[in-house]
């Protein structure tokens, strides 16, 4: 029996903004970082243009080594993380190595 791979390319990544920042005018941005497991939104907050970057992360990290590898030149930069699943001993000494 053959088992068909089947590559997903939808997007993991989603982000809530409450209805209560609505005043501050949330708008999403695809041409900073162009990964379906990276969201990247900005807004103003007395004139200041902000950031928010949330990062899916699967188990080969691909969405940080994305990063890791393009060069972007961001200020105001918020991050916001629910569940930090990225692997390094230094904080998991069951895993045997560090993150390249």
């Amino acid at each position: 029996m053959r088992l068909l791979h089947i590559e997903n390319n939808h997007p993991r990544v989603l982000t809530y903004i409450n209805i209560r920042l609505i005043k501050l005018c949330f708008s999403l941005r695809k041409d900073i970082f162009n990964h379906k497991d990276i969201n990247i939104i900005f807004f103003f907050n007395w004139s200041i243009m902000c950031f928010i970057i949330n990062v899916y992360l699967d188990d080969q990290q691909s969405a940080l080594k994305y990063i890791k590898n393009t060069e972007v030149n961001l200020n105001n930069v918020l991050i916001i993380i629910e569940d930090l699943s990225i692997r390094d001993n230094n904080w998991d000494l069951s895993y045997s190595h560090h993150l390249t």
